[in-house]
């Protein structure tokens, strides 16, 4: 197990210890998708959802989990988050709506995890705010696009 940054000897759940690293620019960038049938989608763009507007409700609680992420996820470290962007849009031809999430600091580790918790809670907050409506929904493709700074960079866009 010592080639596991997250164990220690015993094979124990351990926090990464962080603080040799360098403080470096970092962003990532994540995407989840929520599939919806199409009377939900009118309601949305008619504006007749019973809870009000799902996409700036979702929009605030991506911003919070991404600042939030470290209480969330046992061996997240806490970031100084400079940057919290979530973009939420309607895609009428894959009948569901798109979330982007994108997250910058300066640190010594990644924010892969913010970026996932805030589009993932995004997501969650879109099904809450559509579901007396739509029952149905999936939450899907909830997937890391982008992570820049540290060793190393990964593109999947």
């Amino acid at each position: 197990m010592s080639d596991f940054s997250h164990y220690n000897n015993e094979t124990k759940s351990v926090m990464v210890n962080v603080s040799g690293k360098a403080i470096t620019e970092r962003t990532a960038k994540a995407h989840c998708f929520v599939r919806m049938n199409q009377e939900t989608i009118n309601a949305i763009q008619e504006k007749l959802l019973p809870k009000g507007d799902p996409f700036e409700v979702a929009r605030i609680a991506g911003i919070m989990a991404a600042k939030k992420t470290s209480d969330l996820i046992p061996m997240c470290h806490p970031l100084q988050i400079h940057y919290a962007d979530v973009q939420i849009k309607l895609d009428v031809v894959k009948s569901g709506v798109t979330i982007l999430s994108e997250i910058r600091l300066e640190g010594k580790t990644g924010a892969e995890m913010e970026a996932l918790a805030s589009a993932s809670v995004a997501a969650l907050t879109v099904y809450d705010m559509c579901k007396a409506v739509d029952k149905g929904m999936v939450i899907e493709e909830c997937r890391l696009l982008e992570k820049r700074g540290g060793k190393s960079d990964y593109i999947n866009l």
